[in-house]
């Protein structure tokens, strides 16, 4: 005999699925039942919060927007402060003057030096102070204009070109003309479209005679 199996009704049976003296099913005797594995069920995310001012989707509980910098916290937008343009401490100045020592170095022949010429100083006004000889038929005005007496017949139209710089000094640029833009004691010019930063007392000789001294704010 193998074994006993108690029946649902106080008989001991032989057989282990049913009672074999009444036929009663004896517990735990049904076939167990096949298991069918359920497919997954998709889980779906809750929308994602979106930025106020721009409506790009929040990713997760970061502060600032990652699109327009929307601060969540105070409900602003950072303003991005611009730089103010670069402006002198002080007014720059120029000095012009007929310089006999200049002129001498030139030696042009048929042409005289203003011995009566009286120097000038004019203030620097930001961005740029052009230096030449105006003519109305090229439409030239340069701020420092050199066709007044005593006129320079040695100075371009558009000779040279004088440029403020966010480092709040000058530079001076030459702007293609004939006879060349030099440098305090320098033996050669600056070349065309090539420029040079400027301090105190810095030297620009342009034209038969002209010198033209910087002078930076007190």
């Amino acid at each position: 005999m193998s074994g006993t199996y108690p029946c649902p009704k106080g008989h001991i049976s032989g057989e282990p699925d049913f009672c074999d003296t009444c036929g009663t099913r004896i517990e735990g005797s049904a076939t167990p039942p096949i298991l069918v594995e359920a497919p997954p069920v998709a889980v779906q995310e809750p929308p994602k919060e979106k930025c106020p001012n721009c409506g790009y989707p929040r990713s997760g509980p970061f502060r600032f927007c990652e699109d327009c910098g929307f601060d969540h916290s105070t409900g602003r937008v950072p303003q991005m402060e611009t730089p103010p343009p670069a402006v002198p401490a002080g007014d720059w100045t120029a000095t012009i003057a007929a310089d006999p020592e200049y002129f001498a170095l030139n030696d042009i022949e048929g042409v005289t030096f203003p011995a009566q010429a009286i120097p000038q100083t004019v203030t620097l006004t930001p961005p740029q102070v052009r230096i030449g000889r105006h003519s109305t038929s090229k439409g030239t005005m340069p701020e420092i204009d050199l066709a007044a007496a005593p006129s320079d017949p040695g100075v371009s139209h558009n000779h040279a070109l004088l440029t403020f710089t966010v480092d709040g000094t000058w530079l001076v640029s030459d702007v293609g003309s004939s006879n060349g833009t030099w440098i305090n004691d320098e033996d050669q010019p600056l070349g065309a479209g090539s420029s040079r930063t400027l301090k105190d007392g810095d030297q620009v000789h342009v034209g038969a005679w002209t010198t033209i001294t910087l002078h930076a704010p007190a």
